[in-house]
């Protein structure tokens, strides 16, 4: 959402980001798909790049809700993040790529560790063997349905 923000006057940018967030509130997947063709259908009068980056990343942007709505979640993700920002906070300057990578890498391996040892699951064994049946509805209706 940065990059789209980075793209809208200040003055807009709050009516930007507010629109935005309303594709992802949406109750299931159609609802999803709609709204994100409504959103740039009206911002691409007055912001027309952002409208044209929404959809290019539409796939992208929609992949959440080929899972099962019980994992339409990113806290577990957010918190990834915020553990990735606060460490490397810490450091501050990095000599290189590669010790930035190492950094970013211990951390994500470390999270892996405590989440596979955890009494407290994410994602529960009900919710992921969800992950193996097949997708309501065929191909053709899964489509988008946004032009540019």
């Amino acid at each position: 959402m940065r990059n789209d923000l980075a793209k809208v006057p200040k003055a807009s940018a709050d009516m930007v980001a507010a629109a935005i967030r309303t594709i992802f509130a949406q109750p299931d997947a159609t609802h999803v798909r709609t709204q994100l063709t409504e959103i740039v259908t009206t911002l691409r009068p007055q912001f027309p790049t952002v409208a044209d980056m929404l959809t290019d990343a539409a796939e992208d942007l929609l992949a959440f809700t080929h899972f099962p709505l019980a994992l339409w979640s990113t806290n577990p993700l957010e918190r990834l993040n915020g553990e990735i920002k606060r460490r490397t906070n810490v450091v501050g300057i990095f000599p290189n790529d590669a010790a930035t990578l190492r950094l970013i890498t211990a951390v994500v391996v470390e999270t892996h560790d405590e989440w596979a040892v955890a009494e407290r699951r994410y994602l529960s064994e009900e919710s992921m063997a969800k992950l193996n049946e097949p997708p309501a509805g065929t191909p053709e209706e899964m489509t988008l349905g946004i032009t540019a």
